[in-house]
């Protein structure tokens, strides 16, 4: 590591994440989110760490992301989150990915390729979130099809758009659609072994979302679907984000601080830079927000915008050049959370972690 910064991932509490919430969400099997390279948090490591502790299956956003887990070793069912592109099948049923159909085309595909291999088809519903999936109303047609074709349907799914919203009432009415289609393909005589829509809010907060699996994503990571959410289970943070003081300097009450002069001293202020900018994930106006770091146990307040590869913070005087800093994460009594900064930046626990760039080392616990 030649640039003392760093994130430290703590896989002992990704493993303690994942049990408790597969105590909360049983007889519910657990299915782990590990898109965007687990949240920032390292795909494949984490992906160990949820199944060693109990979870069943695996979720990605991309075929590649699923060809880098089994280059990694890992034999577990994995299933990607959307239709797969044409260009992708292939691919996919190599690797024995489970894939989302939701489309005639996606379908005639899977088909062109299938007739040696058998892949582990869903079918996606779109009950409301009209990102990805079927309209109801097309759900026993596009099974009916699968089944003439001679493809295998193992699970059946949707995606909950406001579970983390305890006021919404669109929750309820998701659930309730879903369960009407399930009903309507099994009065077609279609079999299918999964029935998911609960995601980490879903499975928090909503008992009747839960069906036979609950795609975890956010909360095994330690933090909650949203602030509303916060303390239904014990979760622990899995990444704080470091780095050290690189260098401290003095200025006059008049002087500006980083690009732009946005942020002014009022009086003789000790200015430290910290070599960790928003290439690294560190957002461009934390600072001019009310973004803070810890240093020696104590909140120091970022100062001017944060640039590309370097950030500046007010310190007190007694403090000394390789100074550790926590920007995430906790010193001494004092802790700054994911939804901390999410708050200052009008913006969710989800975006910040997964901001973490691939510049900043992982170190593994």
């Amino acid at each position: 590591m030649l640039r003392p910064t760093w994130a430290e991932v703590d896989l002992g509490a990704i493993r303690a994440n994942t049990t408790v919430l597969v105590e909360h969400i049983a007889p519910a099997a657990l299915m782990a989110v590990v898109k965007a390279d687990g949240y920032g948090h390292g795909a494949a490591p984490v992906a160990r760490a949820v199944l060693d502790a109990g979870a069943t299956s695996l979720a990605v956003a991309l075929v590649e992301e699923g060809l880098a887990l089994r280059d990694a070793g890992i034999d577990a069912p994995i299933l990607v989150l959307s239709e797969v592109p044409a260009d992708g099948c292939e691919a996919a049923i190599d690797a024995e990915l489970d894939l989302t159909v939701t489309t005639r085309d996606g379908i005639a595909n899977i088909v062109r390729l299938s007739s040696a291999r058998q892949p582990r088809l869903h079918l996606k519903i779109d009950t409301g979130m009209h990102r990805v999936g079927c309209a109801p109303s097309d759900a026993v047609g596009l099974a009916l099809e699968l089944v003439s074709n001679g493809l295998e349907l193992v699970g059946v799914w949707s995606h909950l758009a406001t579970a983390d919203d305890p006021k919404s009432s669109s929750t309820e009415h998701q659930i309730t659609l879903f369960s009407e289609t399930l009903e309507q393909l099994r009065a077609a005589g279609i079999e299918w072994d999964s029935t998911h829509i609960a995601n980490s809010a879903g499975g928090l907060a909503h008992s009747a979302s839960r069906f036979d699996i609950v795609r975890c994503g956010i909360t095994l990571y330690g933090a909650a679907p949203s602030r509303d959410l916060e303390g239904l289970v014990a979760l622990q943070p899995a990444m704080s984000l470091h780095s050290r003081i690189s260098a401290v300097r003095d200025i006059d009450a008049g002087e500006a601080v980083s690009y732009g002069g946005r942020w002014t001293a009022t009086s003789k202020t000790r200015i430290a830079t910290v070599p960790i900018g928003y290439a690294d994930g560190v957002p461009r106006r934390l600072g001019l927000v009310g973004g803070r770091v810890l240093v020696g146990g104590s909140m120091c307040n970022i100062r001017g915008v944060v640039t590309m590869d370097q950030l500046m913070i007010e310190v007190p005087d007694d403090v000394a050049l390789g100074d550790e800093v926590v920007l995430l994460g906790s010193q001494g009594s004092e802790s700054i959370t994911a939804w901390d900064w999410a708050d200052k930046l009008d913006t969710i626990a989800y975006e910040v972690l997964c901001g973490i760039g691939p510049r900043v080392p992982r170190r593994y616990s």
